[in-house]
């Protein structure tokens, strides 16, 4: 067996583009993404300025999360060590995407599946060369078998000071540049200015899509420390994950609260409680884990392939054991509602710690598969399981808040001191999350998040609406003993709306940060 990789020998390339344009033509490649591309920045200060090329491209990591996360194992590894892909098996969910420290993956936007530079294994597979090395006039693309000390790219990495992208985040990778600036290599220390790039004026929106902050040519930005050089020329990469991952966090919240609540009153003494407990609960757990459903399979891009989580599912990813852990909450939703049809408080009593645990696996899943996503460090944080965690009481506090408009409930005051609790632990954990030092990209999504793009989402909407404001309601309902409930459902809506505002820009911010 081999394993082949490339060696990327920056001082030779001329950023000509026809490994570009090569690479284009070899795999049909559609307008708008790249398998492989060249980048320029610019370094120093006019007129000692110099402008540096690097390739770009998929770094056939040893230690792929891309593979991890892909929940059908339509990314795969070929017997010499190739990272490649399987149409047929792709569903579209975009975690790759996320997956990867080196923005390599795209959507194909004629066939609606994740493609990305796999070598030109087809190529190699029958003895020849991959396109790009073929064209490059410089012979600054070489690829080798990394197992072979004699191969030519192996003595140079032994004798040479070569360099990899991202080495922190453990991927084994192995592309290789030679020669290479490391302002070129680590995106989080260049900026896009704000007159533009070569080919595109940042003004007039053309590189919207590109996730940098706009600097301005020949000043540092206070916000932006270690920023050292100029993107003169990339490409844009669209955002992956938007309003229905953000809403899907929210609806699976719903479902499991109101159950965490129902179980935590069957403890409570309350499993007699037909419609409060027994019935209406699953009723609305069951009704948003079908919305959940909707959001996740509406958001793939093959959807019609979505019950390839079960049929070829890959036990790797958190996006497949997550659908199990959403069919066995449900299961046992479905068994609470019949308890509650057949007015039986002993089946509920049975199924009280089954269902706050399959409820808290509904809930908190997440913040593994997030954890699966290495290219998006906001998200790798360990606060985020107990987060997700309390944001469910919260949620499951706020639905019974609002279902006391419209029915009789047993202990108001608790389920009033669980919405408090839930929305006091969720600030909390989001105050330690926001003054907790991180890596550069943490710190700028952090940033892009609480003072960029998206702090008034965060600010107005995910901590005065969603924390401040319906806690204050709540105390204030605990603390003057209101017997109407419409203090407590107020709060509960706000509370729901400011969730999804945060969780959007979490997950948006997350996004935010360029990788290559």
């Amino acid at each position: 067996m081999t394993r082949l990789g490339f060696l990327l020998d920056s001082d030779n390339c001329i950023g000509c583009h026809a490994c570009t344009v090569a690479c284009k033509s070899e795999h049909d490649v559609p307008l708008g993404v790249n398998r492989t591309w060249v980048k320029y920045i610019e370094t120093g200060t006019f007129p000692n300025v110099a402008r540096k090329f690097n390739v770009m491209r998929c770094n056939q990591c040893d230690d792929a999360p891309c593979m991890s996360i892909c929940p059908t194992s339509a990314l795969y590894r070929a017997d010499n060590g190739v990272v490649d892909f399987q149409d047929d098996d792709c569903i579209g969910c975009k975690s790759c995407m996320n997956a990867c420290p080196y923005d390599a993956l795209y959507i194909n936007p004629e066939t609606n599946t994740a493609h990305k530079c796999n070598m030109c294994n087809h190529r190699i597979e029958v003895g020849l060369e991959p396109s790009c090395q073929i064209v490059c006039p410089t012979e600054a693309i070489k690829i080798g078998d990394l197992d072979d000390p004699n191969s030519e790219i192996s003595r140079i990495i032994a004798r040479d000071d070569v360099a990899v992208r991202a080495p922190e985040q453990n991927t084994k990778p192995k592309v290789f540049y030679r020669g290479a600036d490391q302002a070129a290599l680590d995106p989080a220390r260049t900026a896009i200015a704000n007159d533009g790039m070569i080919w595109a004026d940042t003004l007039a929106g053309n590189v919207k899509r590109h996730p940098t902050v706009p600097v301005t040519l020949g000043s540092k930005p206070e916000d932006l420390d270690g920023v050292i050089a100029r993107t003169a020329y990339t490409t844009s990469h669209m955002m992956t994950w938007k309003e229905k991952v953000s809403g899907y966090l929210i609806t699976k919240a719903i479902a499991a609260g109101v159950m965490l609540v129902a179980a935590l009153l069957v403890l409570m003494g309350h499993s007699g409680e037909q419609a409060a407990v027994g019935i209406v609960p699953p009723m609305i757990a069951g009704v948003f884990l079908a919305i959940t459903g909707v959001l996740l399979i509406a958001d793939l891009k093959q959807p019609g392939r979505f019950y390839y989580l079960i049929t070829k599912g890959n036990w790797s990813s958190w996006l497949v054991k997550g659908a199990y852990v959403l069919m066995f909450f449900g299961g046992v939703s479905a068994l609470w509602f019949l308890g509650g049809l057949l007015d039986n408080g002993g089946l509920l009593e049975v199924l009280a710690i089954p269902v706050a645990v399959g409820a808290a696996g509904t809930a908190g899943y997440t913040a593994f598969l997030f954890g699966q996503c290495e290219g998006r460090d906001l998200w790798q944080t360990p606060l985020l399981l107990p987060i997700l965690l309390a944001q469910a009481v919260t949620a499951g506090g706020a639905t019974y808040a609002i279902l006391d408009l419209f029915m009789d409930l047993p202990e108001v005051d608790a389920i009033r001191w669980a919405l408090l609790g839930g929305i006091a632990a969720t600030a909390a954990l989001i105050a330690v999350e926001l003054t907790s030092r991180g890596s550069r990209h943490v710190e700028l999504a952090v940033h892009e998040m609480t003072g960029g793009q998206y702090a008034q989402q965060f600010w107005i909407g995910g901590i005065l609406v969603g924390l401040v404001a319906p806690a204050a309601l709540v105390i204030i309902a605990l603390a003057t003993g209101a017997s109407s409930p419409a203090l407590a459902a107020i709060a509960g809506v706000l509370a729901l709306i400011g969730m999804f505002a945060y969780e959007d820009a979490f997950v948006r911010a997350g996004q935010s940060v360029p990788l290559s």
